[in-house]
């Protein structure tokens, strides 16, 4: 077992024939993503990803890497959405978030993800006296936050090291023929990468763009996909006992019993950014046309002694999803105090781990009891492969779960509302007419 889902915690919210009664809807399901015949056809490259994946790039993925580890000290990789969640979350997940501080070697940021003036000035202070590489993402090299931030960093790189050099050292991760960004590349003579045409961005991490990025911080991506494959081989299985399909059938039962909400929540803090690439990947995909779950996400033990208030005692518009992770990364013995002041000499001689597992169950029985269904993802640890497993699991459920929930999971039409109004609001060429309205609206 790498990656499993339990129901034990859903008895009493949901009866097994509700899985009977919902299967054929997931055999439905299976059917179109198998035959490519369902809504978003076009982008599903990922389903085969892991087994059918352009070695050559590869190859050079693992070449580029090597290179920027030993000619930097510094990597900042721009891209916003999915160009930048996926490989951040297995970095952190895999390496810890304070990868950065306690280990040798290359430091990886991550940039262009936000519009925030303090943020690049941070990010800029970072570079200060450093040898640094960049590795722009972007499909079509227009997208707002990361241009913005990218025109700033190859100035601020072209000004430390020169043009020429400047060219050795920005990475471009674009689409394969077109787009403003690959054909400044293509004239600078940047490496470039490709983010393939039947992949999106929330299911693009196992490409160039998570995988350039992943390879960087010294991770083995040869056991990432790897772990990913196994995933694939697991959960293409029509099946009842297809632990993605359980999954995808349980949020949707519930779904249609009321719940609007549903919490990710870990007892491990390496998955902060893991629970943020699930938003990304289900509030995309799910939230149109009025339906959907709110995705949302926790960080526990922290979290209850915020969120916790609401999860016990709170309006029931939401379930639980637990990412139990079996092994930690490191573990912790506690020794015993003499005198015992803060009174824990009662968790002495044993590991921290076993606190924190205890802590995860006592939580998961509170809020059973206090009216909340509760599913267990478990994961055997944070290593590449099961990280890779895992990010397979949630793709396959997301892509069943938006299909029993009648939408295309592969499109992201409302993603494009706000940037509409920004660029008018901005009086960007072609948007005047744009910009007098939505001035009135403000104003009024």
């Amino acid at each position: 077992m790498s990656v499993k889902f339990s129901g034990k915690h859903l008895a009493n919210f949901i009866r097994p024939e509700e899985y009977d009664a919902i299967f054929p809807q997931v055999e439905v399901a299976h059917k179109q993503l198998e035959d490519r015949s369902g809504p978003g056809n076009d982008f599903l490259g990922w389903m085969d990803l892991p087994v059918n994946y352009d070695k050559e790039e590869f190859a050079r993925i693992k070449e580029a890497a090597a290179k920027i580890r030993e000619d930097s000290d510094v990597l900042l990789v721009a891209g916003i959405g999915g160009s930048y969640l996926g490989a951040r979350a297995v970095v952190e997940a895999v390496k810890g978030q304070f990868h950065n501080d306690v280990e040798d070697g290359l430091k990886i940021y991550f940039c262009g993800n936000t519009i925030s003036p303090t943020y690049l000035n941070d990010i800029i202070k970072v570079t200060k006296g450093k040898r640094f590489s960049i590795n722009v993402i972007s499909k079509s090299g227009t997208t707002t936050e990361t241009a913005l931030a990218f025109r700033v960093l190859r100035k601020l790189l072209e000004d430390s090291v020169g043009p020429e050099e400047a060219n050795k050292r920005i990475y471009a991760t674009t689409d394969r023929a077109r787009g403003t960004l690959k054909q400044l590349a293509d004239a600078q003579g940047w490496p470039t990468f490709v983010v393939p045409d039947d992949v999106g961005g929330r299911f693009s991490v196992l490409t160039a763009v998570g995988l350039l990025p992943i390879a960087c911080a010294g991770i083995d991506i040869d056991e990432l996909m790897a772990g990913a494959a196994e995933g694939r081989a697991k959960y293409s299985v029509l099946s009842k006992d297809n632990d993605a399909y359980r999954y995808a059938m349980t949020r949707n039962i519930l779904y249609r019993k009321g719940k609007s909400v549903e919490t990710l929540a870990c007892f491990e803090p390496d998955f902060t950014m893991m629970n943020e690439w699930y938003k990304q990947l289900f509030g995309e995909s799910e939230g149109k046309d009025q339906k959907g779950l709110m995705p949302t996400s926790c960080i526990f033990s922290t979290d209850l002694h915020s969120m916790g208030q609401f999860l016990q005692d709170g309006n029931r518009v939401m379930f639980e999803t637990y990412v139990d992770i079996k092994n930690t990364r490191e573990d912790y013995f506690i020794p015993a105090i003499e005198g015992n002041f803060d009174g824990l000499n009662f968790l002495a001689d044993q590991n921290m781990s076993i606190v924190n597992r205890k802590a995860m169950e006592g939580t998961i029985l509170a809020h059973n009891d206090g009216g909340v269904p509760i599913g267990v993802i478990e994961v055997d640890s944070l290593n590449a492969r099961d990280v890779g497993e895992l990010i397979y699991f949630f793709w396959k459920a997301c892509a069943v779960s938006g299909y029993l929930l009648a939408v295309n999971p592969f499109d992201q039409p409302g993603v494009e509302s706000y940037k509409k109004n920004m660029f008018a609001l901005l009086g960007k060429p072609g948007y005047e007419a744009q910009k007098a309205a939505l001035e009135e609206k403000l104003n009024g």
